[in-house]
């Protein structure tokens, strides 16, 4: 890549984040396991921290199993997403001052074109490990102790793969010239991209490690696994990765899901929740100002088939009623008889352009909306590791009341979170990130005194 080989990009992961958070907001929690995620039944674990991960804990391990791996005393919370964005808008703010290039790519990560810089560091001696080590010192203080993990490289790719591989805390430098010693050491699956089926397919063929995929010819990999994923193989196990760090990153979909606690088989229960994602799913639209034209459904059987059945619209729509209509279609056409443990609803094919219904004659002459071309997905998907983007998962069928790990305030005790609830009690432990670890009270779950509260102010009053 002639011109390219000096290219310095920095890749940024927070520790750890969602537990960290929790660590540094509830004192009583530093050093213990916590395991943040769905806390219900069939709930499924966002993050654990680094002692949870000790003991076996990981993120999209179901909550039972994490249950049953960690030992007594570990704390399981319920997602605090406005208190992780606060977090996060201090963390990009502070790459954003270090450079203009700064890609976003989910709440805890990005990528910072270093070449952009106003003063960049070199390559040459220890002025990049300095620089990155001053950011990393920064970036503890302005967040109330949060760490982060830096890989530094000439391409995306090479600069997370090495941000993964000095955790927590750590930098991890590859030099031009050094990606494919460092490269064809690991396994297939570090390729992004390449999954469990994709690695099981390379190993029928003797494939385990990057240095052996590289070893396979172009036209090898074209004829197993088609041009294009065959061909992205092939530059990628060299090391070949020339995507540019953007500024503005599209959202490819906006999505809702519940995961209930026992199966569900009414469909009248289920259309109702379609209604309520629908809703949510319309105010993200406008609040973002995009439309969508392609509308899923996402089912999960008991036991955890998962079916995605999707419509594409001739228009995009942001409307709450073109929206559910479509949802409701596309759930129809489910067997829901044996019970559903998962309803997902999304949106994708995001546009800053609507175009009204009324226009649907000029592309279709005479359609019904019913009638419209569907876009079917299969009746095998595996369950993901990750979100969708801007997904944010819900408390796992929990009906609005009292989460365990959510803020708190009571009018004689002050700031607190909650311990735990259940049996019309709720029991609130009182500390914050600037004080010791605190009493632990209880009281009815009515109580007018206590009321849910926005995340604490880790910064402290101002000097």
């Amino acid at each position: 890549m002639p011109g390219e080989t000096r290219r310095c990009i920095l890749h940024l992961d927070l520790d750890a984040f969602f537990a960290a958070v929790e660590q540094r907001d509830k004192p009583s929690l530093r050093g213990r396991p916590v395991v943040v995620g769905g806390t219900a039944g069939r709930g499924v674990v966002a993050t654990a921290s680094y002692e949870a991960r000790r003991f076996g804990a990981r993120s999209a391990m179901p909550t039972a199993e994490a249950r049953r791996r960690c030992p007594p005393g570990t704390a399981f919370l319920g997602g605090r997403f406005e208190a992780y964005r606060a977090s996060s808008r201090v963390v990009m703010e502070l790459l954003r001052e270090q450079s203009p290039l700064v890609e976003q790519v989910s709440v805890d990560e990005a990528y910072v074109d270093l070449g952009a810089a106003p003063d960049p560091p070199g390559w040459e001696g220890d002025e990049l490990r300095g620089w990155c080590t001053a950011l990393l010192d920064r970036i503890t203080a302005e967040t109330g102790g949060l760490t982060a993990s830096i890989g530094v490289a000439t391409s995306k790719m090479m600069a997370k793969l090495a941000s993964e591989m000095d955790k927590p805390a750590g930098i991890t430098l590859v030099p031009p010239g050094e990606e494919l010693r460092v490269l064809h050491a690991l396994s297939v699956r570090a390729i992004p991209g390449i999954g469990p089926a994709t690695a099981s397919r390379l190993h029928g063929f003797g494939v385990d490690t990057v240095a052996e995929l590289e070893r396979m010819s172009e036209p090898d990999l074209v004829a197993i696994f088609g041009a294009a994923q065959g061909g992205a193989l092939h530059r990628l196990a060299r090391a070949q990765d020339e995507r540019p760090v953007v500024t503005e990153r599209e959202a490819k979909s906006i999505s809702s899901e519940e995961t209930f606690e026992t199966d569900v088989t009414d469909r009248a229960r289920l259309e109702a929740d379609l209604a309520r994602m629908a809703h949510g799913l319309a105010g993200r639209l406008a609040a973002t100002g995009v439309f969508a034209r392609t509308i899923t459904v996402k089912a999960r059987q008991h036991d955890f088939t998962t079916q995605t059945r999707s419509g594409t619209l001739a228009f995009a729509t942001g409307e709450e009623a073109v929206i559910l209509r479509e949802a409701r279609r596309l759930l129809g056409a489910v067997d829901v008889s044996s019970g559903l443990r998962l309803l997902g609803l999304g949106v994708a094919g995001l546009t800053a352009h609507a175009q009204e219904e009324l226009l649907l004659d000029t592309a279709y002459p005479g359609a019904d909306v019913a009638d419209l071309p569907d876009v079917v997905g299969g009746a095998d998907e595996p369950v993901p590791a990750g979100a969708d983007d801007l997904v944010e998962q819900g408390a796992d069928g929990q009906r609005p009341g009292w989460r365990t790990g959510q803020d708190v305030h009571h009018a004689q005790h002050g700031a607190g979170w909650v311990w735990g609830s259940g049996r019309g009690v709720v029991t609130v432990r009182f500390e914050g990130p600037l004080t010791p670890p605190g009493p632990v009270r209880s009281f009815a779950e009515n109580d007018p005194a206590l009321v849910r509260a926005g995340p604490p102010d880790w910064r402290g009053p101002p000097s």
